[in-house]
């Protein structure tokens, strides 16, 4: 197998960058991927019980079910880190308002006394 260019590794690279960017960045977006890896993962969980079960076998397949189990709680994990960044982006966005209104509030109230 040969190795791929440097140039194709950095393009790679640099798509997931991007990516990973937007989907921080935009709340509408974060809150889509948040539900999509819950819908995911609970989807994996229901075929994992269910129809998957046979193929989940822990005595016949234990890596299947260990590797079966990692993807459930990255995904998992990876929403509830996407929960508390987006916690995180509303506090300092209510602190920004807050902050915004009490200096128009004090601005209001110097113009009104002069």
């Amino acid at each position: 197998m040969e190795n791929l260019p440097d140039e194709k590794r950095l393009r790679t690279t640099s798509f997931v960058v991007h990516a990973t960017r937007g989907v921080i960045r935009g709340q509408s977006t974060r809150r889509k991927a948040m539900l999509l890896l819950l819908a995911l993962a609970l989807l994996l969980l229901i075929a994992g019980f269910t129809f998957l079960q046979p193929a989940l076998n822990p005595q016949e397949h234990p890596w299947r079910v260990i590797l079966f189990w990692i993807v459930c709680i990255w995904l998992t994990f990876t929403a509830m880190l996407l929960a508390l960044f987006d916690l995180l982006v509303l506090r300092l966005e209510a602190r920004r308002v807050e902050r915004a209104l009490r200096e128009k509030l004090e601005a209001a109230r110097s113009t009104s006394k002069d």
